[in-house]
C-alpha cells in the first residue's frame, strides 16, 4: 500500500513539474484564453501598463487600482487615464499574439516574456522572452512579423 501512495505521490510532483516547467524547460504560465496572463490572479503581461509602452515609451508597472478584464485576464494600468484610453480600443494597446513572445510565436510556439523587451512597430506593440531573444526577433522584423502572424491561428489553438 505505502508503495502504490509513493507511486502516485510521484506521479503528481513529476506532472506538476511538467505543467509548470513546460516541454522545453522554459516556465509556462496560466493563460486565459489567448492572453499570456500569469497563474497568479490571471494578470495580463507580468502587471505591466500596456499603454505606457505608447504613451512613456518604456515598461510601467500597472498597479490593482487601475485595472480592467478582458479577453480573460485582468489588465492593470498606471493610471486612470491610461485605463481609460485602453477601455476606449483595447486592440489599439493590446500587445500581438496575446502577449506571448513574439519571436517564439513566429517560431510556433508560446514563451513567457519580459516587459522590458519590447518594441512598437507599425503601431502594434510586440514582447519578448528576453533582450536576447528580443536581438534575434529584430535581426528580421519583418520576416518574424509574418511568420508569427501566420503561426498564431495554429498556435492559439493550444492554449
Amino acid at each position: 500500500m505505502r508503495n502504490s501512495q509513493f507511486v502516485r505521490v510521484l506521479s503528481a510532483v513529476v506532472f506538476m513539474l511538467a505543467v509548470t516547467l513546460g516541454v522545453n524547460g522554459t516556465p509556462t504560465v496560466a493563460t486565459a484564453g489567448e492572453v499570456n496572463a500569469t497563474s497568479f490572479g490571471g494578470i495580463a503581461i507580468d502587471g505591466t501598463d500596456p499603454v505606457a509602452y505608447f504613451t512613456d515609451g518604456k515598461a510601467v508597472e500597472g498597479q490593482s487600482d487601475f485595472s480592467y478584464d478582458w479577453m480573460g485576464a485582468t489588465w492593470r494600468f498606471a493610471s486612470a487615464e491610461n485605463l481609460e484610453k485602453f477601455k476606449a480600443d483595447p486592440e489599439a494597446y493590446a500587445p500581438q499574439y496575446g502577449g506571448y513572445c513574439a519571436w517564439a510565436v513566429s517560431q510556433g510556439y508560446t514563451a513567457g516574456i519580459d516587459p522590458n523587451a519590447f518594441r512598437i512597430e507599425g503601431g502594434k506593440l510586440y514582447l519578448n522572452y528576453s533582450k536576447g531573444v528580443q536581438d534575434r526577433w529584430m535581426s528580421d522584423v519583418d520576416g518574424n512579423i509574418a511568420a508569427a502572424d501566420r503561426n498564431w491561428p495554429d498556435v492559439k489553438k493550444g492554449l
